[in-house]
């Protein structure tokens, strides 16, 4: 178990932020050293890598559903436009926000084809109101390339935010505010030019959404808006922004995977671990990389997001300043430093 763990080693933003600066040397991040192991050891997963254009039909008949669902909401009392958004647009807006992660990786249509790729994710993005799709997917190839870099890993909360949201209640502000929040960080953390294909995500959502209050009205447009904030903030599924990379484990494992059945709704997003150590491999084979190399994946798990979401809220070790930072310290041993989380609902194989 060590020697695959120490492929995965972290510290918490909160440690980061009590230690100098001096003391903190960036390497490279954790998913390097494993890829390669992992692939020296089961070349065999190199055949999973690759792409599946079938998502197309998923994110269709989910686009779909969101317009269908506007028209049954046109005459809907107010009350059920909000209980509707929370529990179907949330579920369906956070699942093609899924799809456009897993687009943004070029696994709709592979390398070769990125722009059927960037237009598949624009369709995504129709019932989420707000233009994110190609933003997003410029940063999170950043999250990838400097996993756990402070500064460039724009998915790591600021230290202001690690300051501010302590308490029970303000982390439960934190999630409900976290879809803004996690929009607009990327923007003045490590901010970058705005792209073409930037603008025509915002042209075309523009016309969409206009054309969605002319047919639908406002209620429904106000039904797609509450599900992308209601879905992707305080809901169960949004537990997977906290379980992928905060710290849970004394062992400071830099992410953590979900075995559970709502991957079957995101995409296999909690397959995690596997997703970074082989970005390029799509989410329907993402659980073959398990069973393929299943001595590389004997870490800690979650079965519960729901779990995930209570920790952090009311835990006191827990919160924004709990996610995990990357590392190499310079003489120093942080292990028994990682804040003492509980992992009581974390899973791992005995050895």
């Amino acid at each position: 178990m060590e020697k695959i763990n120490r492929f995965m080693k972290c510290a918490s933003l909160k440690l980061r932020t009590m230690t100098t600066e001096d003391e903190w040397l960036y390497d490279e991040e954790p998913h390097t050293s494993r890829r390669k192991a992992i692939l020296k050891a089961h070349p065999e997963i190199k055949e999973l890598m690759g792409y599946d254009s079938n998502i197309a039909y998923i994110v269709a008949a989910e686009v779909l559903a969101q317009m269908i669902m506007c028209y049954l909401l046109m005459d809907a009392s107010w009350t059920t436009i909000f209980i509707s958004a929370y529990v179907i647009g949330g579920v369906l807006n956070h699942s093609l926000g899924s799809a456009i992660h897993e687009i943004g990786h070029n696994l709709a249509y592979g390398h070769a084809h990125p722009v059927k790729n960037r237009l598949l994710s624009l369709l995504c993005n129709v019932p989420i109101i707000a233009p994110m799709a190609i933003s997003y997917r410029k940063y999170h190839s950043d999250h990838h390339r400097f996993l756990g870099e402070e500064n460039k890993d724009v998915d790591i909360p600021t230290r202001l935010e690690s300051y501010l949201f302590r308490h029970p209640i303000t982390k439960i502000i934190w999630l409900i505010f976290h879809p803004i929040i996690h929009a607009l960080r990327p923007f003045y953390k490590s901010p970058k030019p705005v792209t073409g294909w930037e603008l025509i995500n915002s042209g075309v959502q523009l016309v969409v959404d206009l054309i969605i209050l002319k047919v639908f009205g406002v209620k429904p447009l106000v039904y797609l808006l509450s599900g992308t904030l209601m879905g992707l903030g305080l809901h169960p599924l949004a537990g997977h922004f906290i379980s992928e990379h905060y710290v849970f484990t004394d062992s400071g494992q830099a992410t953590m995977s979900y075995y559970g059945p709502l991957n079957f709704i995101l995409f296999n997003v909690g397959y995690h671990i596997e997703h970074h150590d082989f970005p390029y491999i799509p989410y329907n084979k993402l659980p073959e990389v398990k069973k393929l190399a299943p001595e590389f994946y004997e870490q800690p798990y979650h079965t519960s997001w729901l779990k995930v979401l209570w920790e952090f809220v009311f835990n006191s070790n827990h919160g924004p300043q709990a996610r995990s930072v990357g590392y190499h310290i310079k003489d120093k041993n942080i292990n028994g430093e990682l804040n003492g989380h509980s992992n009581g609902h974390l899973h791992a194989k005995e050895e």
